[in-house]
């Protein structure tokens, strides 16, 4: 008797010491993230923008992702195949993929989504990045019936794709948050509401688990996702901050663990105080002012030729964002392999004073400035102190050429956008365009005269269209690069943008973090993150 109680004492101790020293083990990993803005929509057919990017790719998985190092791998497809001629492409799904709910995810699911973006009733504001597919622009445009979209299961675990012609990028376009895929069980039963907390059916790494607007959102980790042993945190809350400053003190004070984009003045200071924690990450992607040109005096190639020119962008460069930004001369940015060096404008070579000089001559042809109409502009822009300090430079840098009466305006990140993409009238605009995929076509496709989404100052010049048309039919990729190359020049002739800036990527990432690579794409998923204590 004496003995059992004895033994019984002994098992006690040691079930407890293996719980206290399990207990660590078993405390929940979390990521904080600031995100830089609230989220407009969860409806990947409606998103534009990273900061929705950086949420829907953690709740969702598309045939392709990026990896840690922002290359292209095997996302919900395992592997695929390629006809000769570059058209057809053949995906395996994977036999263990599964929504959040525990359902498979089929072929079905994918063409139904696929639909679901073209289709003109769902008016999806990103539809052109799938045009490639066989029939999607025909589709989208209600020329012909979404079931002629050239895609078809094959099976459940086999999805072909059609083309319209081959392209070199589809396989980065299929990684794009446009092609993230939707249950088609859940959109049916659910309409609308299939993007809410509860209701949401995902396949990627995390599910989501609650949204309070304005404050955060929480995802956790799905336990379907087919790699869900090898995804090393539990949770992720994304915080929608715009507050760079209060981003950056939330992260002095251990309560964010990754800042997304922090104002350029701080480099230095957080440098001294963070060091390797201060990611400063060159990418694809420029800074530019559109101008509207529906509306005089921005209907006028010399105005937006002036206005441009007058742009001191070493002054933006060095004085605003510390050197961790280049000027910028070109719609497309250095370092696309394919592309090779982008075609620049005219004055890029000029120096300041000289351009200053011609902006001058320039506005008065055009009937403006120093003896002719008063020129009243107004600069709009999405609220971030970067932005503002270039607004404001930008002004007085005008104000001092041309005696030129300038005001400004902000909104959120996302009221901004809606309000360019909706088409609304300004003056002057201020942009930002990241690459979708590394190919020239995606920013030259901007300035397109159908892409009403983002050709915000409609710009619409025959000559250029023709040249993005004909890119589009040329097979061979020097014969395609070199007409790219004249249709940026012409764009950059005409200046219905005026590219200022090659951004690079600002992160704050706290040494907690680890599996955090830079890349130029831009692309963190969470799942390849882990958090140490």
């Amino acid at each position: 008797m004496k003995a059992f109680t004895f033994n019984r004492h002994v098992a006690a101790l040691l079930v407890g010491s293996m719980l206290i020293g399990a207990s660590p083990a078993l405390a929940e990993t979390v990521l904080h993230r600031g995100n830089a803005g609230e989220p407009q929509t969860l409806d990947q057919a409606h998103t534009s923008i990273n900061i929705e990017e950086f949420i829907l790719k953690d709740l969702y998985e598309g045939l392709t992702i990026y990896d840690a190092g922002g290359k292209i791998v095997p996302g919900a497809a395992e592997s695929w195949t390629v006809s000769d001629d570059g058209t057809v492409y053949t995906f395996k799904l994977r036999d263990n993929g599964k929504w959040s709910d525990g359902s498979p995810v089929t072929a079905d699911d994918f063409v139904f989504s696929f639909q679901r973006v073209e289709d003109p009733k769902t008016a999806a504001g990103y539809a052109n990045i799938l045009y490639p597919v066989k029939n999607a622009e025909k589709v989208n445009k209600g020329e012909v019936a979404v079931d002629q979209l050239g895609m078809k299961a094959v099976d459940a675990r086999t999805l072909e794709i059609t083309l319209e012609r081959p392209t070199p990028f589809f396989l980065e376009l299929l990684a794009h948050q446009t092609a993230l895929p939707v249950s088609k069980a859940s959109v049916e039963k659910n309409g609308a509401d299939f993007v809410k907390p509860g209701t949401m059916v995902s396949n990627g790494a995390f599910k989501l688990v609650s949204h309070v607007p304005n404050d955060n959102l929480v995802v956790e980790k799905n336990p379907n996702h087919w790699d869900a042993a090898n995804v090393k945190l539990d949770k992720v809350i994304f915080y929608p901050i715009d507050d760079q400053a209060a981003s950056i003190r939330r992260f002095e004070a251990k309560e964010m663990d990754l800042v997304y984009n922090f104002s350029a003045d701080q480099i230095d200071r957080l440098r001294t105080a963070y060091n390797s924690q201060v990611h400063v990450s060159p990418t694809l992607a420029t800074y530019y002012y559109a101008f509207d040109t529906r509306s005089e005096p921005y209907s006028d190639v010399r105005v937006r030729r002036a206005l441009s020119m007058a742009v001191d962008r070493d002054f933006l460069a060095k004085e605003i964002y510390s050197g961790s930004q280049i000027p910028a001369y070109s719609m497309v940015p250095p370092g696309i392999e394919s592309y090779g060096e982008p075609s620049r404008a005219d004055f890029a070579g000029d120096s300041q004073l000289d351009r200053e000089d011609k902006a001058v001559a320039l506005m008065k042809e055009a009937g403006y400035g120093e003896g002719g109409k008063p020129l009243a502009i107004e600069i709009r822009y999405n609220t971030n102190p970067n932005h503002e300090r270039v607004a404001t430079a930008v002004a007085d840098m005008w104000k001092n050429t041309f005696g030129a009466t300038v005001t400004m305006v902000n909104l959120d990140v996302s009221s901004h956008y809606a309000y360019l993409q909706e088409g609304g009238k300004f003056n002057v605009a201020r942009a930002g365009w990241v690459a979708d995929y590394a190919d020239a076509e995606n920013f030259l496709a901007l300035s397109v005269s159908t892409n009403k989404t983002f050709n915000y100052g409609s710009f619409n010049n025959p000559d250029y269209d023709a040249l993005m048309k004909k890119s589009y039919e040329e097979r061979d990729p020097a014969a395609r690069s070199k007409v790219l190359h004249e249709a940026e020049a012409l764009l950059m002739q005409e200046q219905p943008v005026a590219p200022l800036l090659t951004q690079a990527d600002l992160w704050m990432v706290s040494d907690r973090v680890k599996g955090w690579e830079d890349n130029a794409a831009n692309q963190h998923l969470s799942r390849f993150l882990s958090v140490s204590e």
